[in-house]
């Protein structure tokens, strides 16, 4: 996998990727509650090659976000994910932090 230079924004990163004639999908914090890695806002971009750019979770859910990207571009249907201490699968992920959040993945077309 590769890795975009951190300093550029993730949604310039997609722009680029899209025009590039790659397939993209964008990952968004829409919510967040307790103590959240990321603000809302935040953003990762995944191409379907599995190379991404930016965070959504500080590194500990982004495998998951990954994944479902990959079907969302596939598929073309936009998720919504949700993360948090309660649920077995932010244990899983490792999403400890005590926070929960609510992740937006769609396809750029």
């Amino acid at each position: 996998m590769t890795h975009a230079p951190e300093s550029l924004d993730p949604l310039v990163i997609a722009e680029e990727w899209a025009a590039a004639g790659r397939n993209v999908a964008v990952a968004t914090v829409v919510d967040t509650w307790g103590s959240a890695p990321r603000p809302t806002g935040s953003h990762l971009v995944i191409d379907s090659e599995g190379n991404f750019h930016g965070s959504v979770s500080g590194g500990c859910v982004e495998g998951a976000v990954i994944t479902e990207a990959l079907d969302v571009i596939e598929s073309g249907k936009a998720r919504m994910l949700e993360f948090g201490v309660a649920d077995e699968t932010a244990w899983r992920v490792g999403l400890s932090c005590g926070g929960r959040i609510r992740v937006y993945v769609e396809r750029l077309v």
